[in-house]
């Protein structure tokens, strides 16, 4: 079987203070260099998906919010280098750290058809085909071959989680406006 397809930018993390229509992409966890640079902890695999943004909204510990626009981002190791327009000395840079970083969800590139974000599925209700609550989708692991969806069960359950390949074998529907996935478990998964 097949697995399911992922997306280039699907690695974005659910926050507790997430807007409906914006996506935390990142976090500003360090200043980088004296003209103002800033090291991003970044939740996208894509560096230019900063750049092609009109504005990023930048939201720091108090919730105070700022708008920049990105002048170039680099990966960088595990991180990302982001220049942002105005900031440019140290001290602008370290002003910024720990803030959020927060995109318009529409400006999200268009996904092919059995291709999802990770956030849409991280908190989504799972089901099997007699429809039998088997908990919510808690964590994604990636992995080499396919993603592996956590699900933490209901109490009661004879285990606390239950880790699902995502393959079409396994994943048998997926309803993103529903918030509802429906999965065969495979013999001895639980």
């Amino acid at each position: 079987m097949r697995p399911l397809p992922k997306s280039k930018n699907e690695r974005f993390l659910k926050s507790s203070n997430r807007r409906d229509d914006q996506i935390q992409i990142g976090k500003i966890v360090a200043a980088h260099g004296i003209r103002g640079a800033v090291k991003v902890y970044s939740y996208a695999e894509s560096a230019p998906l900063y750049t092609a943004q009109e504005t990023l909204v930048l939201i720091d510990a108090k919730g105070a919010e700022c708008r920049y626009k990105a002048l170039w981002a680099k990966s960088h190791k595990n991180s990302l280098r982001l220049a942002l327009e105005g900031v440019t000395t140290r001290s602008n840079a370290e002003a910024l750290i720990g803030s959020t970083i927060w995109i318009s969800r529409a400006s999200l590139p268009k996904l092919e058809e059995d291709t999802y974000y990770w956030i849409d599925l991280l908190g989504m209700a799972v089901h099997d085909p007699d429809d039998t609550y088997l908990g919510r989708v808690a964590e994604i692991i990636e992995t080499g071959a396919n993603d592996v969806y956590v699900v933490k069960t209901p109490k009661g359950y004879p285990v606390k989680e239950i880790l699902l390949p995502a393959i079409a074998s396994v994943v048998i529907e997926v309803d993103i406006p529903g918030r509802r996935m429906r999965v065969v478990l495979p013999e001895g998964l639980v």
